[in-house]
């Protein structure tokens, strides 16, 4: 390659600079993540699981694997497990129950299958201080509720999150959920990093995380949440961790991320092309979140910096991304003519030689923190190289189309517009019990003191009035 840029030198002088910045923080990234410490178990702990926690599973379609799911989850003696399902599922949940424990675990329903409105019915009916969501295939260490619980003795920490390792659907990964794992390997880097950094985490997933009671109950969160619309319009059902991660950072809660074997869920991911379908939903739910909180609301700038660089840096890594293969067959191109007529020296398939062991070399080296452990899927990098041009363009694709706001992977999801308008009659009909929470409510306005720890406020579950500690 020397020899080539001898010809046109600076052509590549962009190029490398975009090179040498990209590694330059990839290499800070890799250090934090080696200097990142979880939080340690506590001696004299102020929350202890069989009394302060209850676990909310949202869910339409689960199977056997929710058994196995659950007996993982009752490992951590939580106070309480409840399903929020529709009603034609609460028959067969109910059965998935009581082949658990029956006495840990309760199921509501609501009318229409609808994430937020299932998570928020769950919420109401929450007693403990700390409320765990979890997804229905969520496998957890038996280690997991202390782990998680030790964040909490922080009284600034509002939301904790968990590392995370996908887990075969059958007998062994396919090559779809090897490419999920590779993802999940390199997110639990970025987010131990960006904890050890300034404390900030993108988002919290889904799959697994943690908040205080009070942060949910609040009556504005409650409505937020069941009427979050994009661009005043378009009514969202999925994208409930990026809204959560927002809504804390934005009213002054700090959030952490327990990255260590003792709190690390295994989940599944699809094991066939449906996966694309996944992350497509998964990006565009994190263009609209990272936009918002970027140009509309703009906490991040100020409460976690490093966090807001690597929203932004996700913003053009698509189009730099794809500056790449454009370079190559230029450069392709030009060897193809003579040096006389401005050609270049080297042959074609010596830059495409050079380029595909450049991007293997690089490409391998992000994923050693997952290859350490499977190194017999080291097989999969040339795909996993494929997947992240292919990802590039599915970016663009997403950001062109924020207004489909469909799930994509799970067939009867209900509408999100018509189930909220629905939930928000019923909560104003006098005759109907459900979902009162949604009704208009005047909640006193805290004192000004000093401190987030000070302005912690106690609440009484049943009339959600909400008390000054002393």
């Amino acid at each position: 390659m020397l020899y080539l840029t001898s010809d046109k030198f600076p052509i590549f002088i962009p190029f490398g600079v975009i090179g040498f910045y990209r590694y330059f923080w990839y290499i800070i990234r890799i250090l934090a993540f080696f200097a990142y410490r979880p939080v340690p178990l506590p001696l004299n702990p102020t929350y202890v699981a069989s009394e302060d926690v209850t676990i909310i599973v949202p869910t339409i379609d689960a199977g056997e694997e929710f058994i196995e799911a659950a007996r993982t989850w009752l490992q951590g003696d939580p106070r309480e497990i409840i399903i929020v399902t529709e009603e034609r599922m609460r028959g067969p949940l109910e059965e998935l129950a009581a082949a658990v424990d029956a006495s840990k675990i309760r199921v509501l329903t609501v009318p229409y299958a609808n994430k937020r409105l299932q998570m928020v019915e769950g919420i109401k009916h929450t007693m403990t201080d700390i409320v765990v969501f979890a997804d229905d295939d969520a496998l957890w260490p038996p280690t997991m509720l202390p782990y998680i619980l030790a964040c909490f003795e922080d009284q600034k920490i509002g939301g904790v999150g968990t590392s995370q390792r996908v887990t075969p659907v059958g007998s062994k990964l396919t090559v779809w959920e090897v490419l999920a794992a590779f993802r999940l390997s390199i997110r639990n880097v970025e987010i131990a990093a960006s904890t050890h950094i300034d404390g900030g985490v993108p988002c919290l997933s889904g799959r697994t995380a943690a908040y205080r009671t009070i942060i949910l109950k609040d009556p504005e969160f409650l409505h937020g949440f069941t009427h979050d619309l994009w661009l005043g319009k378009y009514h969202l059902n999925s994208g409930d961790d990026k809204f959560l991660t927002r809504w804390l950072v934005s009213h002054g809660w700090n959030t952490y991320i327990q990255c260590c074997k003792e709190a690390e869920l295994l989940s599944t991911m699809k094991p066939n092309w449906r996966f694309l379908k996944q992350v497509l939903r998964w990006t565009r739910n994190t263009w609209r979140s990272d936009l918002r909180s970027l140009f509309k609301e703009r906490y991040i700038w100020h409460r976690f910096p490093y966090v807001a660089y690597t929203m932004v840096d996700k913003l053009f890594n698509p189009f730099t991304l794809l500056v790449g293969p454009c370079l190559v067959i230029y450069l392709i191109v030009k060897s193809t003519k003579s040096v006389q007529e401005g050609g270049y020296h080297l042959p074609w398939w010596d830059i495409v030689l050079s380029y595909f062991v450049w991007l293997l070399v690089t490409r391998t080296a992000k994923l050693l923190p997952h290859l350490w452990h499977r190194p017999e899927h080291v097989i999969y990098v040339p795909a996993f190289i494929l997947f992240g041009y292919y990802f590039a363009v599915m970016k663009i694709f997403a950001l062109l189309t924020l207004h489909e706001t469909a799930w994509g992977t799970r067939a009867g999801i209900g509408d999100p517009t018509t189930a909220t308008k629905a939930m928000d009659h019923t909560s104003t009909d006098p005759d109907a019990p459900n979902m009162p929470w949604l009704q208009e409510k005047t909640v006193p306005e805290p004192v000004a003191s000093e401190g987030i720890a000070s302005e912690m406020r106690e609440w009484d579950p049943e009339a959600v009035v909400y008390v000054r500690k002393d």
